[in-house]
């Protein structure tokens, strides 16, 4: 039985946080694997601003050179909003020996409650939160609780700073840097 984080998002880009995140899961919890599962349409979240294609294939780029990290393509296929519980339940059909473990930020450890069919997830998987300043932490379902240094970086920082033309190294893998600029993602056009 393998265990396995499952680290969701748009990643529109993936940046250093989201490693960051990861690495220190996989560490503190004892996992097997992560899978980066880049979400087709987040129903929290408004749409991605590039196209799945680009997502997955600069989640490709960051991940490259860890071995225990690994892309799930599994919701790019699916119509419709991306809701966990229908992700994992697909994932536990494919792989029903291995124990999953969804990681998520602290800023969504007090929403866990209101995720679509929360009763029949939590049967499925363990939570585990990474603990940000300035949130609060009293989930009402279990959840792990791992502890990240702040690193103020996020993916509209990320977009912002690419569409002003101005540099995003440090804040992204070098690969994801090259990737974006060659592809010209997040330019305002001209």
């Amino acid at each position: 039985m393998k265990r396995i984080g499952i680290l969701g998002g748009t990643f529109d880009p993936p940046h250093l946080g989201h490693l960051l995140m990861a690495e220190l899961a996989y560490e503190e919890m004892g996992l097997d694997e992560i899978w980066f599962l880049p979400s087709h349409i987040p129903p929290h979240k408004q749409k991605a601003t590039v196209s799945s294609r680009d997502r997955l294939a600069m989640v490709e780029q960051a991940i490259k050179g860890n071995p225990h990290f690994q892309v799930c393509g599994i919701e790019m296929t699916r119509e419709g909003p991306s809701y966990t519980v229908d992700t994992i339940t697909e994932l536990k059909s494919k792989f029903p020996d291995d124990q999953f473990y969804f990681i998520i930020g602290g800023d969504m450890v007090e929403h866990l409650p209101k995720w679509n069919r929360i009763e029949e997830l939590t049967e499925m998987v363990e939570f585990i939160g990474v603990k940000r300043p300035g949130y609060p932490w009293d989930p009402s379902i279990p959840v792990h609780q791992v502890e990240v240094p702040l690193v103020g970086i996020s993916s509209s920082i990320i977009r912002r700073r690419t569409a002003m033309k101005q540099s995003v190294r440090y804040m992204v893998p070098d690969s994801v840097d090259h990737y974006i600029k060659e592809h010209q993602l997040y330019e305002l056009d001209s």
